[in-house]
This record gives structure tokens, C-alpha cells and sequence, in this order.
């Protein structure tokens, strides 16, 4: 834990609620370098798609389509089933209203479609997007997904004043869930307003491990591992192969090379790292997906990169870093509803299964629960 960051950050947070808006506009001109209006003007979001170019419209407007195609298939129904008369089961019901935190570093229109394609499959009503502006403006290319995807609450906000401001409702009503990767600032915001609103995950440094034999091209296995370290300093990619060759070649600055014996003590090594993206380049990359348990994504054979799951096949790339895939997975539109309990029991099945109530609230010690059944003779 680094205290000095959470103690950092829970000051400014706890100045945007004392001082509300003053305190997000002072430190938005103090760490965005802005001081006009936050909310995005329909003006604006006209002018970003006149300067888009017509193929680069058609990429966006087939990238959504192939993402929703895929999401579309796991939007839950409800489980409902009668025994003995009566009624159980779950209902799904939407969150009401999200927040997206899109990185302002580098334009990242790919990260607003892959939270709000399945926000919107799952039935959210409200979504509303912050990204740390550029010289006071928006990338045209975010505005043109936020459109496309019928969002017009976009606001020129980063930082931690982003996150203080979508909790706390501050310049915007505030929303029930946050979404959306950031640094380590946001990070920790994220963290620290949890409660207040969910929360998607903590998303960490970028992670690529590659699990390849003889039968791997050595030109691709070393393009997918730099790939991803482009993200940034922080960035780890490990190589995991049987063959010394594709090891020595691949033995450059940033990649961290594991050769084993064979390729199930390959696997047994992948599910110690628990890593965000997994590919498998082997001569049977199949026989060896049963023997994966932490990772979050897999994906199988030389022709599915993680650089093409980022933008164009249509699964999802929020995904759990830093381990955490041992206990959380990909986004899917099922973090964007909510389960709910149903039940309706009948008369003769509460009469004939009540003894079950009353005896447990007797050993709990809890009279009035069991007067609450009693009474129902």
C-alpha cells in the first residue's frame, strides 16, 4: 500500500465534497490546464465528426457492430422455476446510470466501446463519460463513439477530480457504478470511493504471457510480446516456451523468457502469474486450454494477436492485471445488471417447511424472526 498516494489522493477527495464544484474547477485548471465549461457541447460533438473521415467513420461504426454482435449473447434472462407450487428464481435488472473514465493520455475511443457496447446491451439508461481534455478539447474520435453510442453526457474532466465528481454528483448527477482504466491516481480515487458507488476493477499495468512451442513463427511471438509493452514502463510480458531457439530470440529488453521441460509445466507457470492476456502458439494450442485456470483472456493459435482482441474481434479488453485474475474475470454485460432474489411460496409448502425457520432463529437466538413465521399457521 502506498500510503503516501492514499493520503494524497483522500485530501482531494475530501475537498471536492466539502467545496463541491470550486474545488473540481480549481484542480482541473491546476492538472488538466482547463477552466471553461466541462460538459461537452452539442457543437462540439458536430464539429468532431466533420473532421473524422469517412473510412475512419465506417472502422468505428463496424468495430461497434462486431462488438455488439458478440455481447449481445450474454445479456442474462431470468431464471425462474416452480417446486411444490411455489415460485423462485432470479430478475436482472439494469444499473440505472454508469460512469466511464476515459484515459486522456493517448486517444482511446476503443476503451469507450468496449465499457459502453455492453452497458448498452444490458439496458443502462444513463451513461456519462469523463476524459482529461487536450488544449480545453475532446478527442474527435471519443466524441464520435460517445455519439454513435447515444451518449451525450461527455464531460472535459480527469484525474481524480473526475472520479470525486461522478461519485459525489458534483457539476453532473452522480452515478451508481464507475468503469474505466486510469493511473494510479484514478486507480486509487476508484478505490477509495468504492461504497459510495461500484466500482469495475483496479485496472494495473498492461500483461502479455505467450506460451509457444517449436511450431511457433519466432516474428510473431516476439511482436505480441513488445506489443504490449508498449503500454508503458510498467508493462510485463513473459515467454513461456519448450524451444531454446524461440527463447534466445526472443531474449530482448522488457520480455521475461521461462523455458520448461514441457508444455503442461508451461501452463502450471501461467496459472502462478494468473496474467491478463494468454496466447497459445503450439502445434495443439486446445490440448492445452483445460490446463489453464488463471488467466484473463486466452487466446489460441498464430493468428489471434492480443493487439486484434484490443480493437477488432469483438471479445472484450477490460480485463483483470497484477494477478488478479485468479479471482475476477473480463467485463461482460453481466456487470452491468444487477441480480434480484424473486420468490413467491405458497401456503402448504411454508407450512410444511416452516420448521426449518423456526428452529434455526431458536439457535440464533433471534425471537423475532421466529414469531414472524409463527404467526403464519
Amino acid at each position: 500500500m502506498d500510503f503516501e498516494l492514499e493520503s494524497y489522493v483522500a485530501e482531494i477527495l475530501r475537498d471536492i465534497r466539502e467545496r463541491g464544484i470550486e474545488a473540481v474547477r480549481e484542480y482541473s485548471r491546476r492538472f488538466d490546464g482547463f477552466d471553461g465549461p466541462f460538459r461537452v457541447s452539442e457543437e462540439e460533438f458536430q464539429e468532431a465528426e466533420e473532421v473524422i473521415p469517412e473510412k475512419d467513420r465506417e472502422i468505428i461504426e463496424r468495430t461497434i457492430k462486431r462488438l455488439w454482435d458478440y455481447h449481445e449473447r450474454q445479456k442474462p434472462k431470468d431464471e425462474l422455476f416452480i417446486k411444490n407450487g411455489s415460485l423462485y428464481g432470479l430478475i436482472y435488472r439494469p444499473i440505472r446510470r454508469i460512469g466511464i473514465y476515459v484515459p486522456g493520455g493517448k486517444p482511446l475511443p476503443s476503451t469507450l466501446m468496449m465499457v459502453a457496447v455492453p452497458a448498452r446491451i444490458a439496458g443502462v439508461k444513463e451513461i456519462a463519460v469523463t476524459i482529461p481534455p487536450k488544449d480545453g478539447k475532446v478527442n474527435p474520435y471519443v466524441l464520435y463513439v460517445a455519439k454513435k453510442l447515444g451518449i451525450s453526457e461527455v464531460y472535459k474532466l480527469g484525474g481524480v477530480q473526475a472520479i470525486g465528481a461522478m461519485a459525489y454528483g458534483i457539476g453532473m448527477e452522480k452515478v451508481d457504478k464507475i468503469f474505466g482504466p486510469g493511473n494510479r491516481f484514478v486507480n486509487e480515487a476508484k478505490r477509495q470511493v468504492f461504497g459510495v458507488v461500484g466500482i469495475d476493477s483496479l485496472a494495473g499495468p498492461s500483461e502479455i504471457a505467450v506460451i509457444a512451442d517449436e511450431s511457433a513463427d519466432k516474428e510473431y511471438v516476439l511482436a505480441d510480446l513488445l506489443s504490449q509493452l508498449e503500454h508503458g514502463k510498467d508493462s510485463r510480458a513473459w515467454l513461456l516456451t519448450t524451444s531454446r531457439e524461440l527463447a534466445e530470440y526472443c531474449s530482448r529488453e522488457g520480455v521475461e523468457v521461462i523455458t520448461c521441460e514441457t508444455l503442461e509445466e508451461c501452463a502450471r507457470k501461467v496459472n502462478e502469474i494468473a496474467p491478463e492476456h494468454l496466447e497459445i502458439i503450439t502445434e495443439n494450442p486446445m490440448g492445452i486450454v483445460d490446463l489453464i485456470e488463471n488467466a484473463g483472456a486466452i487466446y489460441l493459435g498464430p493468428y489471434t494477436p492480443v493487439p486484434s482482441a484490443d480493437y477488432f474481434l469483438g471479445v472484450n479488453h477490460v480485463l483483470p492485471t497484477g494477478g488478479t485474475a485468479r479471482f475476477s474475470g473480463v467485463l461482460t454485460v453481466r456487470d452491468f445488471v444487477k441480480p434480484i432474489t424473486l420468490a413467491m411460496v405458497g401456503r402448504e409448502e411454508f407450512l410444511a417447511e416452516r420448521e426449518l425457520g423456526l428452529r434455526l432463529a431458536e439457535i440464533e437466538g433471534m425471537e423475532l424472526h421466529r414469531r414472524s413465521m409463527e404467526v403464519r399457521r
